[in-house]
């Protein structure tokens, strides 16, 4: 199969153009989707952003860099929306290249006395919804003979066990498996399946830490790079991931942590 470039985009003739290319990203509306988003649209993809909530913040910024913008409004809990996701995105821009599962919630609680509820929530949204989305992506373009590259958003959690987030913590380790999993069984068949875990960032979901003063001051004291990462310290990756740059690159789970991992 051919690569994905296709025509000359911000750096003609570089292999991370995204010219031409659409993408998806998941939970784009803030934060790490926000980011990524940004960063693919500068590198000249076009921005299928989906998500629960408004996305006017994520939709200006993506027109700022003249980037073809395109909003899906969907609950990623269920599964109902997923093909409908993908069939919405060809339909506007007549194909889709690149998927990033972003979209993630967390739940805090000490194991002892984390309920189910809360333990199905954030499976089906960060585990069970990325899985088969990527299958209905997947399977578009296997239909259609076209390459196309898949990012999971991992975590530290990934690698490491954390501390009351039971159903986080096994979401980002099954994450991490099924990409190395679909990275087995769609790399001959031209599809990348990579993934991005980042470490402690500025988001909705780190804000409790963020506020407890002893534990920001724990995690900053581990990082080398001695800050929380910012959204946009995920675009270079993403952009890497998503371009021809990484065409041999399968089942790669990369950290993005400021050398927490090394510490």
């Amino acid at each position: 199969m051919t690569s994905l470039g296709t025509s000359p985009g911000t750096s003609p003739g570089t292999p991370f153009d995204l010219a031409g290319l659409t993408a998806i990203v998941t939970g784009a509306n803030t934060g790490i989707g926000q980011g990524i988003a940004v960063a693919l649209a500068r590198a000249g993809a076009g921005i299928a952003a989906v998500g629960r909530s408004s996305m006017d913040e994520t939709a200006g910024l993506v027109a700022g860099t003249g980037a073809p913008f395109l909003e899906i409004r969907a609950d990623l809990g269920s599964t109902e929306p997923l093909a409908g996701i993908v069939e919405r995105t060809v339909g506007w821009s007549g194909r889709a290249d690149i998927l990033v599962n972003n979209a993630g919630i967390i739940r805090r609680a000490d194991a002892i006395e984390f309920t189910e509820e809360d333990w199905d929530a954030v499976m089906d949204v960060n585990l069970k919804s990325a899985f088969f989305l990527s299958q209905a992506f997947a399977r578009r373009l296997l239909e259609a003979g076209r390459p196309g590259k898949i990012i999971n958003i991992a975590s530290m959690l990934s690698f490491q066990g954390g501390i009351r987030i039971p159903s986080y913590t096994a979401s980002k380790s099954g994450l991490a498996g099924l990409t190395r999993l679909l990275a087995c069984e769609w790399a001959a068949r031209g599809i990348n399946v990579n993934a991005l875990a980042p470490g402690y960032f500025v988001t909705n979901n780190t804000q409790a830490l963020r506020e407890d003063p002893k534990r920001s001051a724990d995690i900053l004291g581990r990082i080398p790079a001695g800050r929380w990462g910012k959204p946009e310290d995920l675009g270079g990756a993403a952009v890497f991931l998503a371009s021809p740059a990484s065409d041999y690159v399968h089942g790669v789970v990369l950290p993005v942590d400021g050398g927490w991992l090394v510490r």
